[in-house]
């Protein structure tokens, strides 16, 4: 199957970087249809301006991005970009509708959608991000975490091939969070959807099939999340949080107590201290 996302030898630099300074750094990876890949580092690692080069809205120095089967150029940027939907972390920077339901609606007015269809996708987008009942409101007049949702429900109308969440969840409380994710699960378990995920959570990283370490503009790893979270404390070094289940292994392996070795989720943590609980 070939990829629905394919980087091969990407760099991007700044124009304001001198000449020998890099942003990205010769990253190539790639993404299959349906596949969910999370985007972690720290700050400043090169992350969001990952994101911005596969849409088109950065254009690399050098380097391939193929979206689709489509390389990506000033030629096909705009067929490329109706593949993907995009999620930034600030969602004042997408609004344009002077209601909520206008701005949901504005990506399939541009695609031409029959104006039923239309109201029902609306409709249907904004009560599974909970926000049917601010449809009439100003997007100005929400919170930020509310906006995010807004913003979601844009991406969840016009259903395109491949959503990037670019920090889309940050300023979402726990359960808002976990229902938004909810919500993303399920879109891809009724469609091919392919999700690409830039996020500093540890626990929204858990949810995908395949993280990808970005360190100072390097691909510094690529692996499952139970390959890379198997690290345990070595994720610090790369400004990453470690999964809860991993701070609590290392908590009780500074009391010395024995503590498997492998990556094991939360449930799976639950399971072994019930089983050691259970052998005294």
């Amino acid at each position: 199957m070939s990829p629905i996302i394919d980087v091969e030898h990407l760099n991007y630099r700044y124009p304001q970087q001198a000449a020998d300074q890099l942003t990205l750094t010769d990253i190539s990876f790639s993404v299959a249809p349906g596949e969910w890949v999370a985007v972690v580092g720290h700050n400043g690692s090169g992350k969001s301006t990952l994101a911005k080069n596969l849409n088109g809205l950065l254009a690399p120095e050098s380097g391939t991005i193929t979206v689709a089967g489509q390389v990506l150029s000033a030629e096909t940027v705009w067929d490329v970009r109706r593949q993907i939907g995009m999620v930034f972390q600030n969602p004042d920077n997408q609004f344009v509708g002077a209601t909520v339901e206008d701005d949901v609606a504005f990506s399939l007015e541009n695609q031409g959608i029959p104006r039923d269809e239309m109201l029902t996708r609306v409709a249907q987008a904004l009560k599974q991000v909970n926000m049917q009942d601010f449809a009439t409101r100003e997007p100005a007049r929400l919170s930020g975490g509310q906006k995010q949702r807004v913003a979601l429900a844009g991406m969840i109308a016009a259903r395109p091939r491949i959503l990037i969440l670019d920090e889309a969840t940050s300023m979402l409380d726990p359960q808002g969070r976990a229902e938004v994710l909810q919500t993303i699960r399920a879109m891809k378990a009724n469609s091919e959807l392919t999700v690409l995920s830039i996020t500093h959570d540890i626990d929204e990283a858990a949810s995908a099939n395949r993280i990808l370490v970005i360190n100072d503009g390097h691909l510094e790893e690529a692996g499952t999340p139970a390959e890379i979270f198997a690290h345990g404390e070595a994720l610090i070094n790369l400004g990453l949080d470690m999964p809860y289940a991993e701070r609590l292994k290392a908590a009780l392996k500074r009391q010395g107590v024995q503590v498997p070795t492998s990556y094991l989720t939360e449930k799976g943590m639950a399971d072994w201290l019930w089983q050691l609980r259970s052998n005294k």
